[in-house]
């Protein structure tokens, strides 16, 4: 338990930056299944649009610091990858 006023002010501040912090990473999850599954069906234009989603969420979150930046752009290269790979084929 925190024993200053400030102490006190920083943990009630870090409780709510969790729980924002892990709605937006929870949102980030989703709309990368979504994207990976959209990419896997047949309907290329719901896939790209599926990843475009994605590819917002992902950046959002690296702008707010709630996922590194190297991970973002990670994690949209990939996906940018697979649905690539998946138009090439057809």
């Amino acid at each position: 338990m925190a024993n200053t006023r400030s102490a006190q002010k920083r943990d009630r501040q870090s409780i709510k930056r969790r729980a924002r912090n892990l709605s937006i990473r929870n949102a980030v999850k989703t709309a990368i299944k979504k994207a990976r599954e959209a990419v896997s069906g047949s309907d290329p234009a719901k896939a790209q649009e599926a990843v475009r989603a994605a590819t917002r969420m992902i950046d959002r979150a690296a702008t707010r610091g709630v996922v590194h930046a190297r991970n973002a752009s990670r994690r949209v290269a990939r996906l940018a990858a697979s649905l690539s790979a998946k138009t090439a084929k057809k």
